[in-house]
């Protein structure tokens, strides 16, 4: 699954509150997942194929009702994407804050005299 594919799936904040559910309270029923969203049960199915279709989900039918379960093993290759830039930003904000240490203290020599 490409990167592109694993994003455009996260960049919806539905999507990322299926994901979250899923995540914090384990596999459900479709249904049970749409009940708690403010749109259609289609819209909602919608999401499901897109996450589905990204390698996010996994669905089992279980009788007439499809259940869906967290797959995070993709997300990891976004981690390692990402974990270059975490590093990026954290070495930026760490020279900022000495920077802003510096400033601090310069202003209270200042004041000092």
């Amino acid at each position: 699954m490409s990167a592109d594919h694993l994003f455009a799936a996260l960049a919806s904040p539905a999507r990322r509150e299926l994901l979250r559910m899923l995540r914090d309270e384990g596999a459900q029923p479709a249904g049970r997942l749409a009940e708690r969203f403010d749109m259609s049960r289609p819209s909602v199915s919608e999401h499901l194929k897109v996450l589905k279709d990204a390698g996010l989900v996994a669905e089992t039918r279980k009788g007439r009702e499809r259940h869906y379960r967290l797959e995070a093993a993709p997300l990891l290759e976004l981690r390692d994407w990402l974990t270059p830039y975490e590093r990026f930003w954290r070495e930026r904000l760490t020279a900022l804050d000495a920077l802003l240490d510096d400033m601090e203290d310069d202003m209270e020599d200042e004041d000092a005299r």
